[in-house]
């Protein structure tokens, strides 16, 4: 019996070798097929089509993870390319202004591409890094893509961006997500320390005379200062940089009507006002006006760090020109502190990267707090003013078009309001927490008070559809107020309320844009957590 036992446990063991030899057999054999690793992403298909050559033998999924950003990146400097060539035919202000969005856009998707990819491949940023940047790649698709449909011509890009470019990063998305540890976001590495102690100080001071001693530059309406056009004291600094150090520009107390541009390679920048009652900012731009949404932006930023401090971004287009941008801000580990944004629909256009606003005050209509970032209001006050007759009011829009984005839009410790416009009417008009402009649109409100404005349902669908009620995550948190109570909140699936802290949690500064690592150099006063 004994002998029996020890034959069939060594027959045992024999057949198990030779099953995990021939397994490991045929692991080495399909480890560098590449139509077995495309199989494993969300767009197999145009993953074959671009990968197919001798060049591609992936050893394993780290090298696969590289292939894939770099067949993106090769991809989109074809299409841009091609889009150079064929500019001469757009014909009209609309074409050629879509154009000139599409191509800024293009080159900063070949900008957060090329960090993705130096970033792997030297591992000098984290993984997570490496999914903001190629989050932020393909919201530059998209956002290219939306002029065309703002101004309703035809994009000449259309075709290769909305399938080809837009699945191969929508791959990468997926494969370097795998190498994310989402529970740790909190001590990612590789950010910069922003600030000095004297820009500490100066952040934090309300010192006139200490403000236009420390800045490299000053604004003033008046001639008391280097320039009198903000945009032209930027173009200065920048021109003239020495290294990578942070330019400080004081913008004196005034209203300053100008639409400026801070371009990728325009980082680091303070813009510091005399307090957002005072320094003012402003533009009048509009889709109505024949802009793209992108283009209407009062102030567009895309350098990485950029900070501002006590100054107001204004759009006065009015509700009835449609949408109408005070600030489009794209640029990663920016910080917007005591600063005002108004507008009526689509004030605050938080376009992509990583964004923190702290003690703001932010006022609109519809849809007036959108875009694909990974943003966090925190202590700020939300002020929802009077739309036109008919319309209601959505504050948020959120973005994120593919399930593998580390975006979301984040409202914590703040306070939803009427605007004095809108407070003699407010029973005149519905007011909405937010709507899914993308189909994985995620919104979370936490620890915020809640005025008796906002609609017992809470949030809106998208046009009266259906859209993305499944795939969206919209989320409340410990809200207080008239309006907080979510008896009566919708009962769509992607919708949530949250009964667990550490679920919260991961829509903190400290999570959702990795805060503790960067935000202690700026000097900005924060929560990391709940």
């Amino acid at each position: 019996m004994t002998i029996y036992k020890f034959n069939s446990l060594l027959l045992l063991f024999f057949s198990l070798s030779l099953f995990l030899h021939q397994s490991l057999a045929i692991d080495e054999e399909t480890s560098n097929d590449i139509n077995w690793w495309c199989s494993k992403t969300p767009h197999p298909e145009p993953c074959k089509y671009f990968m197919s050559g001798d060049s591609f033998k992936p050893q394993n999924k780290s090298e696969f993870r590289t292939m894939t950003v770099q067949v993106a990146l090769d991809h989109v400097i074809q299409v841009q390319a091609h889009a150079k060539n064929v500019s001469q035919y757009c014909r009209g202000k609309r074409k050629q202004l879509v154009w000139m969005d599409c191509d800024k856009l293009m080159d900063d998707t070949v900008l957060q591409l090329n960090r993705s990819l130096d970033g792997i491949k030297s591992n000098s940023s984290s993984d997570f890094d490496a999914q903001t940047w190629l989050s932020a790649s393909m919201t530059n698709i998209e956002t290219c893509l939306s002029g065309s449909n703002d101004l309703n011509v035809s994009n000449i890009l259309q075709p290769n961006l909305s399938t080809n470019v837009s699945q191969l990063i929508s791959n990468c998305l997926a494969m370097n997500g795998e190498f994310v540890d989402w529970e740790n976001t909190t001590q990612v590495g590789g950010f910069p320390n922003w600030l000095t102690a004297s820009e500490r100080v100066l952040l934090h001071s309300s010192s006139i005379d200490l403000m236009a001693t420390k800045a490299n530059y000053v604004v003033a309406k008046d001639r008391s200062g280097h320039f009198r056009s903000i945009q032209s004291a930027i173009n200065y600094a920048t021109s003239r940089r020495v290294g990578n150090q942070r330019i400080v520009i004081y913008i004196k107390r005034g209203v300053y009507r100008e639409n400026i541009l801070i371009g990728p390679t325009m980082g680091k920048i303070m813009l510091v006002g005399d307090g957002l009652r005072y320094t003012v900012i402003t533009g009048s731009r509009s889709v109505a006006a024949g802009y793209t949404t992108y283009s209407t932006a009062t102030l567009g930023v895309d350098g990485i760090g950029f900070i501002a401090r006590g100054i107001t971004f204004r759009n006065t287009a009015g509700p009835q020109n449609g949408q109408a941008v005070a600030l489009r801000s794209a640029s990663d580990l920016s910080v917007f502190y005591g600063c005002g944004f108004e507008g009526y629909q689509d004030t605050l256009f938080v376009q992509s990267q990583r964004q923190f606003y702290k003690s703001c005050y932010i006022y609109g209509t519809i849809d007036f707090i959108f875009g694909n970032a990974a943003v966090v209001f925190q202590n700020c006050m939300i002020y929802v003013r009077r739309p036109l007759w008919g319309q209601v009011n959505v504050i948020t829009a959120q973005g994120r078009n593919d399930p593998f984005q580390n975006t979301a839009i984040s409202i914590h410790n703040s306070r939803i309001m009427a605007a004095p416009d809108l407070r003699p009417v407010v029973q005149s008009f519905q007011t909405y927490l937010g709507r899914p402009w993308q189909q994985y649109s995620r919104t979370i409100i936490m620890k915020t008070y809640i005025d008796s404005l906002v609609n017992r349902a809470g949030w809106l669908t998208w046009l009266d559809s259906n859209f993305a009620l499944s795939t969206l995550y919209y989320a409340e948190y410990g809200n207080i107020g008239p309006a907080a109570s979510t008896r009566y909140r919708v009962k769509w699936p992607g919708y949530h309320v949250i009964k667990s802290g550490n679920v919260a949690s991961k829509y903190t500064v400290a999570s959702l844009i990795a805060g503790r690592a960067w935000l202690p150099s700026t000097g900005v006063p924060f929560t990391a957590g709940l």
